[in-house]
């Protein structure tokens, strides 16, 4: 399976780009005439009450919810709880919109063997996408556009285990990333890709860090 995302021409599919799934790969390709931009918001606990603009937060009552999980995992970050502890305690809770529940889709499929560092990577990437002005301006969009997520087809996303550990890893994931409430990779940070490729639109960026078997790039 790929596990790159790159560039290309206007005539060929892009290079396609790792999220990986359950220690398989997943791809995210993509076909753009310019680098294409994937990017992952910063917010601390400290400044998580600003939650993101509607591009990232699709409606109102979505946008308070976010903000009431932000204020409480701040007082729960002071208290000295780690990520695990906060990914469980917000995988459950309200139920997430449709939009945000594009975003649990995506992480459940795409980064569930990764770390929770990981997974929460991958939530903001896709956040970002829809903020950037270079991509879908909702979260589905996002996931949904050809040639990005390999896992959907023709529109359709497979069904998940919604029984399983891994799912409601995602759905904590997922409510802590739209919160923005802890912190991850940084806002100009566009790109990602396996560890174990080397594509060549990675000499032209600036390596950022590396989380689990994804390295993350800035252009």
């Amino acid at each position: 399976m790929k596990k790159y995302l790159g560039t290309g021409s206007a005539s060929v599919i892009a290079a396609a780009m790792l999220l990986s799934v359950g220690g398989s790969g997943q791809a995210l390709a993509q076909q753009v005439n310019n680098i294409p931009v994937v990017q992952a918001v910063v917010r601390t606990a400290a400044d998580a009450v600003a939650v993101a603009s509607p591009a990232t937060i699709p409606a109102a009552p979505t946008a308070s919810v976010a903000l009431d999980v932000a204020r409480e995992v701040s007082v729960l970050q002071r208290a000295g709880w780690p990520l695990y502890a906060l990914v469980d305690k917000f995988s459950t809770g309200d139920p997430l919109t449709d939009e945000a529940n594009c975003i649990a889709v995506a992480v459940y499929h795409e980064a569930r063997g990764e770390t929770l560092e990981g997974q929460l990577a991958v939530a903001k990437v896709i956040m970002n996408r829809a903020a950037s002005g270079r991509y879908p301006t909702s979260w589905c969009g996002v996931v949904k556009q050809p040639w990005q997520f390999s896992f959907v087809r023709q529109g359709r996303f497979p069904s998940v285990d919604q029984g399983s550990s891994a799912w409601r890893k995602a759905l904590g994931v997922t409510r802590l990333a739209v919160a923005n409430a802890v912190q991850s990779v940084p806002s100009d940070c566009l790109w990602y890709h396996a560890d174990y490729v080397a594509p060549s639109w990675g000499r032209r960026l600036t390596r950022v860090d590396k989380i689990g078997a994804h390295i993350f790039y800035r252009s």
